[in-house]
């Protein structure tokens, strides 16, 4: 476990959750445990499984209104003064101009970043934090938060609610969206998902293995290689889901046209939670209060 000195920074006091970080045992750790050997502990994992349904419960009913979204990833260690934190920022403001609100693990570096572009720019901001063994909080400019104690209900959120994935420079834990994300794409679990990797110094020796090693010794296909846009821009990162998210919305409609349908078209062969059909900035539910 990192040292006090070692754990991630936020720029910005973070807001303390205090269902989270109670003990040092995480309910991950507890679940994925060696099964018990007596019947009293059998009983306690069988209901285990009522925790994690109204995990995914509390998911689904928090994210059911969220418009088009994406999902940003990257290091929880980035600080506010490394050209990635920037470039974290201005990506999310440059989506919540083109309409999309924005989803993080809640947490400090590239988190806070996108978070902080998406809720200062009038879109909604939505932070979906994990129990760690040291206490992390969510950061200070997430509009709409969620708990989670297992990072597998946490992970179908990532998805569900995004229409593309971004991802900067980071450790373990992006790697584990990677290539999670890459692996539903190329078994055909979800459609027409753009995977932006942002950052070519940092990610060409990792494209290099995947083509020298990966694609040589045909342990994936050409086209495979094919499911990441890697750039340094973050015009380009939004232009690529723009454009994708355009041409999905064109083929539905076009779609449903030709089979005589009426009404609304949000159903993209069960991808995601409802869809707006136009892309028009959300604001913060903070300011929508105020409103009121």
């Amino acid at each position: 476990m990192p040292s006090r000195e070692e754990e991630p920074r936020f720029s910005r006091t973070p807001i303390p959750v205090p269902e989270l970080n109670q003990q040092r045992r995480t309910e991950d750790e507890r679940l994925l445990q060696r099964q018990p050997t007596n019947l009293q502990d059998m009983a306690k994992e069988a209901w285990r499984v009522f925790r994690i349904m109204g995990e995914f419960v509390e998911g689904f009913e928090t994210l059911a209104h969220l418009g088009p979204a994406v999902s940003v990833f990257g290091s929880a260690r980035t600080l506010p003064d490394d050209p990635m934190y920037a470039a974290a920022e201005r990506t999310a403001r440059l989506l919540a101009e083109a309409g999309f609100a924005v989803i993080t693990g809640g947490g400090p570096g590239i988190m806070e970043a996108a978070n902080k572009g998406a809720h200062e720019s009038g879109s909604e901001s939505v932070g979906c934090n994990i129990e760690l063994p040291f206490e992390q909080g969510m950061n200070a400019f997430v509009d709409t938060s969620i708990n989670f104690h297992y990072f597998f209900v946490r992970k179908t959120m990532f998805v569900k609610y995004a229409e593309a994935f971004v991802i900067f420079p980071g450790g373990f834990g992006t790697m584990d969206e990677l290539f999670e994300a890459l692996t539903l794409i190329q078994t055909g679990k979800v459609q027409n998902f753009p995977v932006v990797l942002i950052g070519r110094e940092y990610w060409g020796g990792m494209l290099d293995w995947i083509r020298d090693s990966m694609l040589a010794e045909g342990k994936i296909a050409p086209r495979d290689v094919d499911l990441l846009t890697v750039t340094d821009s973050p015009e380009e990162a939004v232009r690529t889901i723009v454009d994708a998210y355009d041409a999905e919305v064109s083929r539905t409609a076009e779609s449903a046209e030709a089979n005589g349908a009426t009404g609304p078209t949000d159903d993209r062969g069960g991808r995601g939670g409802f869809k707006l059909p136009a892309r028009t900035p959300r604001r913060p539910r903070a300011l929508d209060r105020d409103a009121e």
